[in-house]
Order: C-alpha cells, then sequence, then structure tokens
C-alpha cells in the first residue's frame, strides 16, 4: 500500500461518516511504515481526508504511541494552527501520548485550554481530557487542570461535567 493509496481510501463521502478510517487504522496498524503517510494527510487538502488521517492515526497510537514520537513538531504545531474540530479533537488525544519537555507540556496545556473555547463539545470533552492526560505526570499542569475541571463540572455540558467528575476524581487520588 502506497501514500496514495492509504489516502485515497480517506476521501469521499461527507463529514458525518469516518468512511474507511477503520480500515486504514487496521491496514496502518500491521505496517507501521504507513504511519508517515497519516501525519502527511493531517495537511491534505481534502478536509474529510484530514478529519479521517487524525481518525486512523489517533486509533493506531492508543496501541503503538511511539508512533508519534518523529512527529512530535508537526503535531505541536498542527495543533496550534488548525481551525478543523475534527483535527482538534484528535489533536487533543494524540498530543498527551507524546514524549514532550516540560515546555512542551506547557504549551500543549496552554492549547488545550484554548480548546475549551471551542464551538464544539466534543472539542472541549476532547480537550479536558488530553489536559488531564498532561497533568497525569506534571504537578503544575495537574493544578490547573484540576480548577479547570472543578470549572467544567459547574458549568460545562452534560458531556463535560460527566468527564470532569471522572478525570477529577483521578487527578485528586495521583
Amino acid at each position: 500500500m502506497t501514500r496514495q493509496n492509504i489516502l485515497a481510501l480517506l476521501g469521499g463521502g461527507d463529514r458525518r461518516s469516518i468512511g474507511r478510517a477503520d480500515q486504514v487504522a487496521a491496514i496502518v496498524s500491521k505496517d507501521p511504515g504507513l504511519f508517515p503517510e497519516l501525519i502527511a494527510g493531517l495537511r491534505s487538502d481534502d478536509p474529510l481526508v484530514r478529519m479521517r488521517a487524525a481518525d486512523a492515526a489517533e486509533k493506531v497510537s492508543r496501541k503503538t504511541p511511539v508512533l508519534l514520537q518523529p512527529h512530535k513538531d508537526e503535531l505541536l504545531a498542527l495543533m496550534a494552527e488548525t481551525q478543523q474540530q475534527e483535527l482538534q479533537w484528535h489533536l487533543a488525544a494524540m498530543v498527551p501520548r507524546l514524549s514532550l519537555s516540560a515546555t512542551e507540556r506547557q504549551s500543549a496545556a496552554s492549547l488545550m485550554n484554548r480548546y475549551l473555547e471551542a464551538s464544539s463539545s466534543i472539542v472541549k470533552t476532547s480537550a479536558l481530557q488530553g489536559l488531564a492526560d498532561l497533568a497525569h505526570d506534571d504537578r503544575a499542569i495537574r493544578d490547573i487542570a484540576i480548577k479547570v475541571l472543578r470549572k467544567a463540572m459547574q458549568n460545562g455540558t452534560p458531556a463535560m461535567k460527566a468527564r470532569s467528575r471522572k478525570l477529577l476524581h483521578h487527578l485528586e487520588r495521583i
């Protein structure tokens, strides 16, 4: 399978469908050498390809997060600049899987906080999870995350409240 073939599988249809992202994730899981092609798809001119490449990359990286590491700079840059909500929610899940310096973790936490201002409830809920994931091993971020989660429990959407409750329970026990 080549880059063009992988990315071609991700096109077509509409935004309400993940298309063949699961199929592509399975292919890339079996051939991790294709993972850079998914990352390249995050910059596609086609918003459907970008969305589905992010979905597939996020799914592959759940089991093999080390595949993200060579793309750290690209993922952090994309997280800062993308306005596409589907990319934002997948990046919020992937970035905490990276090995980050203290400065990079602080920057990622700031971006997660910015995502909390998004109009999409999914982006906001994903950002809460991402912030909590970043906070797991960083006391400074943990204190901030706990405050943000408490606020989300009061003012968030039902999904944000439920996720915040779960995340707070975990973070306050660390």
